[in-house]
């Protein structure tokens, strides 16, 4: 069972995966996810990024919005895989000992990090 995501750090990724056929569900989620929040969106990526084995948009944010974000993410998400990492300067292990899942948890390629 996959571990959910707790608030432990003071800022936090959520790498939204989507692929050819919900590219305009992601974006959207996002969008809508970035207005209510107030949290930075960065480029959708149409292509695999750093570690990541499918294409992703992230979604920056604090422990401030954490409690608020998560849960809406999750009840939001229809169906859209989310990596939600902590930051702690050690890529490795945010993306790994520090990495929750919303919905399926995918490969990542640690190499890249």
């Amino acid at each position: 069972m996959a571990r959910r995501p707790s608030n432990v750090h003071r800022a936090y990724h959520a790498h939204v995966y989507f692929d050819a056929s919900t590219v305009e569900q992601a974006r959207a989620l996002c969008d809508q996810a970035g207005a209510l929040f107030k949290v930075a969106v960065g480029r959708l990526h149409e292509q695999n990024v750093g570690p990541h084995t499918r294409w992703s948009r992230q979604i920056a944010f604090s422990a401030d919005e954490f409690d608020r974000i998560i849960p809406w993410l999750d009840q939001h998400r229809g169906g859209l895989d989310i990596l939600v990492h902590g930051l702690s300067g050690d890529d490795l292990k945010d993306h790994t000992e520090h990495a929750y899942w919303l919905g399926k948890e995918w490969p990542l390629n640690l190499d890249r990090l």
